[in-house]
């Protein structure tokens, strides 16, 4: 599951956006499959707090070589640590969703996001929804049902955890509309890592001393540590490409590119897992693919028109 800084300052390369949007895409489920590998022997509230802890660390490394370290928190403490706790949330969510589902059909259903993100402005920051994107939201949220429905059946709610992470991550988008990104990448990423990593370790930490559900703490060894630092420097390197890439090009440009996250799942997860969606689940891809397309494109007429 990717992240996005939508406010930053532009300056138009599309090409160069292109790819770089394009390069984040392709290696955001590298994490998700990572994370799907690890838990089978680590459960995924560790894996989620190892991801924000080695994501911290390696924006804390970066800091140190560039000489300069921001302020916890930086411009906006209470905001950046907020969006760090949300992100966390919606990891959490996500990586649980993924040790019960195949990655490409998780990030299938997450990307019902738009459609949450559409209602909640209109609710929230009473922005208009014309009777186009509600029909557009009605056929991604009826995709969506087409490919929950064997889901459901199969694994039971735990199906519904990729609704819960779009969910949080539209107040995660929803609270940058509020609040304008004020800092640079770097005081974001190590906010975000310090505030997810805090969050995630309080959990943990009642989770196994209370014996909570299934969360028991396993010590990695090597080579989990070695995976769980990979998940964090892609997390912190496909979140610098967004960036760059949204400083390059407009959103109405890079959003299409975010499905190709969903080719790039259904790639790994065939290569790593033997998981490939079947027809009905494709089915209902198409529909939430172009529901999202057609929700992007008519807030691109919508912002055309106010000027």
């Amino acid at each position: 599951m990717r992240q996005r800084s939508p406010a930053i300052d532009v300056s138009e390369n599309p090409l160069q956006a292109i790819l770089l949007m394009s390069g984040a895409m392709l290696i955001v489920p590298v994490m998700d499959i990572i994370a799907k590998y690890l838990s089978s022997s680590i459960h995924p509230l560790e894996i989620t707090f190892g991801r924000f802890v080695f994501q911290f660390l390696v924006s804390l490394v970066f800091a140190l070589i560039l000489l300069r370290l921001p302020r916890p928190g930086g411009q906006q403490p209470f905001v950046n640590f907020l969006r760090g706790i949300l992100l966390a949330s919606a990891s959490l969510c996500f990586f649980i969703a993924v040790k019960y589902m195949s990655v490409a059909t998780a990030i299938s259903i997450f990307f019902v996001e738009p459609m949450i993100l559409t209602i909640l402005a209109a609710l929230i920051l009473k922005e208009p929804v014309g009777p186009r994107r509600i029909g557009a939201i009605a056929v991604g949220l009826a995709g969506a049902l087409i490919i929950l429905r064997p889901n459901l059946a199969e694994i039971g709610l735990v199906s519904l955890l990729p609704v819960a992470t779009a969910v949080l991550f539209s107040f995660y988008l929803l609270l940058n509309r509020l609040y304008p990104v004020r800092d640079d990448l770097l005081t974001i990423q190590l906010s975000a890592g310090l505030a997810g990593s805090l969050y995630l370790g309080a959990i943990l930490i009642v989770a196994t001393t209370f014996d909570v559900g299934d969360v028991v703490f396993v010590w990695p060894n090597a080579w989990q540590a070695g995976l769980l630092t990979l998940i964090g420097l892609i997390s912190f390197c496909a979140h610098g490409l967004v960036v760059a890439a949204f400083q390059r090009g407009s959103a109405s440009l890079l959003a299409p590119l975010q499905y190709l996250e969903i080719v790039s799942a259904t790639l790994f997860g065939f290569l790593v897992f033997a998981d490939f969606p079947d027809l009905l689940t494709w089915v209902g891809i198409g529909l939430i693919v172009g529901s999202g397309l057609y929700i992007t494109h008519r807030e691109r007429v919508r912002k055309q028109a106010a000027g």
